[in-house]
């Protein structure tokens, strides 16, 4: 079998030659939204962006053309990630796998950047008092100190430049109690390290520090004393795990470069309109049958799922995850995902859909029917049950219910959510929308966790979500400010500045999408969490969060170039003071971590 696709204007051109002579191919692929023929076939199946093309008689050796477009005049293919992802073909009974187009971020040769002066070291410290000299260390010398083991284990479980040397820099850790969580002070002199801290967090983040000296120093260690301290409690990073399922490994591997970094919350997105990634006992046959997506699943091959492919996090695995985060001075929140992005879970639980409903509501990935109904007892039973078995799994004080991008008029051809409506004397869609998440806040508050959301959940009469919640601004920051003063704390993910699935840049042969911006790194420092003529918000913003969303990623080292070295920009932005940071300084810092993303052995390169 040959398959090749390139991008010719609006359209996808793809070649498929078969090796034998079939009767009635269908070619079966995904793009990232729902597909049409211009030439070629006849578009039998849709679900999503995944699509099935009727082919004429395949002869054995001869190409057959197919050219597709994107339904929405709006989604212009931009680049390689927009070309059909996990193509198969059907004939008969038999399904054959099509070759794989060249995927991720293509590997590129380092270009050359300016050398940083001062420091190297992402984030930058709050101040850095340098002698002037260096010494050449081998490592450091500790007693009894966890926060310095974990520095340790990361270090030598990626394999990265020595930490731990019985002829190193002795260290020694001085308590201030005065210190804000996550704070330390480092005094590194000829005969040894000082670290003054108020804890494990401060300790830890010394530590890493040090580490991160060693490698972007050459071994030759700064002398001087460091102050340091956070802007923000909260410096997240957040994957989609439902779209593509990562391997634990992965997940690991991805806290360790959070750790890095000094972030500290990794929001875990398991659960979309495409599958629930956690073993749960509540509810079986939802992670049961969306383990696996593709042929003959609940989900079709949606975001180039292939043939079959997929996964599910056990108990086990969830453990081993929030321990390694822990040890790592990071919380997981668990994100559930309701009342919409709920396709596999309405088909799963028909019960949540009202069989006398006639609304035609489309979501934005073009699926139909992908939002659980209110109005029938069994939505809100079922989602009670999640929110409980999670909380219950996850001992981070928050607990995030999704709430994003419910279809427009979701409900208004529902009787019974008419009568619902009338009932709780709610006028609208959005009203019943804000009813429901007040709901199941409520719930989540009684389980002892707080509720979190991402922007939408503020809408409705009565303000939304309420109970506390931690909303996450994403479309931009205009909704963070208005649910700031609204009286909601707020975390700041604009999807302009903070979501690393964007493409870097316009080229065709770049990965990602597009339709917020193309982010440079240079993009994720250029804007700020509390913008200037935004002040009296402020003391709402509680930190900002990188994002990941997988609609493209079919191998999990894709992600990877994708995050680096983007990522620094997030950081630097949640640690250092307003203002503090820039593009040309952070493209140059980001010169000098390469050694860092290297060492532990993270694929950087990037398309240019």
């Amino acid at each position: 079998m040959k398959f090749h696709a390139a991008l010719s204007g609006k359209d996808i051109v793809c070649d498929i030659t078969s090796d034998r002579a079939m009767q009635a191919p269908v070619f079966c692929f995904s793009l990232m939204v729902p597909p049409v023929v211009i030439e070629g076939g006849t578009l039998i199946t849709q679900t999503g962006g995944y699509g099935e093309v009727q082919l004429p008689e395949l002869a054995a050796g001869e190409a057959h053309r197919v050219v597709l477009r994107h339904a929405n005049p709006s989604f212009i293919a931009a680049n390689r990630a927009w070309l059909p992802l996990g193509a198969y073909l059907r004939d008969g009974a038999e399904t054959i796998a099509l070759p794989r187009l060249p995927s991720g971020v293509a590997d590129t040769p380092d270009s050359p950047f300016a050398p940083f002066d001062g420091l190297r070291l992402v984030p930058q410290p709050t101040q850095w008092q340098p002698t002037g000299r260096t010494i050449a260390a081998t490592g450091f010398v500790w007693h009894d100190t966890p926060a310095l083991d974990a520095v340790n284990a990361l270090a030598k479980r990626r394999q990265m430049i020595p930490f731990s040397a019985d002829d190193g820099l002795p260290v020694s850790i001085a308590t201030d109690a005065t210190l804000a969580e996550d704070a330390y002070g480092l005094t590194i002199t000829t005969s040894g390290v000082t670290v003054t801290t108020n804890g494990y967090g401060g300790t830890f983040n010394a530590g890493v520090t040090l580490l991160s000296l060693l490698m972007t120093h050459d071994g030759e260690l700064p002398l001087g004393q460091i102050t340091d301290a956070p802007r923000f409690d909260w410096r997240g990073q957040h994957l989609d795990c439902a779209r593509h399922f990562y391997g634990v490994e992965t997940i690991l591997k991805l806290l360790d470069l959070m750790a890095l970094c000094k972030l500290n919350r990794f929001h875990w997105h398991f659960a979309d309109d495409e599958a629930f990634r956690v073993e749960v006992t509540c509810l079986p046959d939802l992670w049961e049958k969306t383990a696996q997506r593709g042929e003959g699943h609940v989900i079709p091959s949606v975001f180039g799922a292939g043939i079959s492919s997929g996964g599910t996090y056990s108990k086990a695995d969830v453990a081993t995850i929030i321990a390694h985060a822990k040890a790592l001075n990071i919380e997981v929140m668990p994100e559930i995902e309701v009342p919409a992005h709920a396709l596999a879970f309405c088909r799963i639980y028909p019960e949540t859909r009202d069989p006398a409903e006639n609304g035609q509501e489309t979501s934005v990935q073009g699926y139909n029917g992908n939002a659980a109904n209110p109005a029938m007892p069994a939505t809100l039973e079922k989602f009670k049950a999640l929110a409980t078995e999670i909380a219950n799994m996850f001992p981070f004080q928050y607990l995030h219910l999704g709430g994003d991008e419910l279809p427009h008029e979701t409900w208004s051809g529902s009787p019974a959510a008419r009568k619902l409506m009338e009932a709780e004397q709610l006028a609208t869609t959005d009203d019943l929308f804000g009813w429901t998440m007040e709901k199941l806040g409520a719930h989540t508050a009684s389980l002892g966790r707080r509720p979190a959301a991402w922007e939408e959940a503020a809408r409705g009469k009565n303000g939304g979500i309420g109970n506390g919640a931690l909303l996450f601004s994403w479309t931009g920051q205009g909704p963070g400010i208005a649910a700031a003063r609204a009286g909601y704390d707020v975390i700041m993910t604009p999807a302009q500045h903070a979501y690393l699935d964007m493409a870097h840049s316009e080229g065709q042969q770049d990965w990602g999408a597009n339709w917020a911006a193309y982010i440079s790194l240079e993009d994720t420092v250029n804007w700020d969490p509390v913008p200037d003529d935004a002040p009296d918000i402020a003391p709402r913003i509680k930190g900002i969060e990188g994002t990941f969303w997988s609609e493209f990623t079919t191998q999990d080292w894709e992600v990877e170039a994708m995050l680096a070295p983007r990522i620094l920009g997030i950081a630097a932005k949640a640690w250092q003071p307003a203002g503090a940071t820039s593009g040309p300084q952070i493209r140059s810092l980001a010169g000098h971590y390469r050694a860092v993303f290297d060492r532990m052995g993270w694929a950087r390169n990037k398309a240019a």
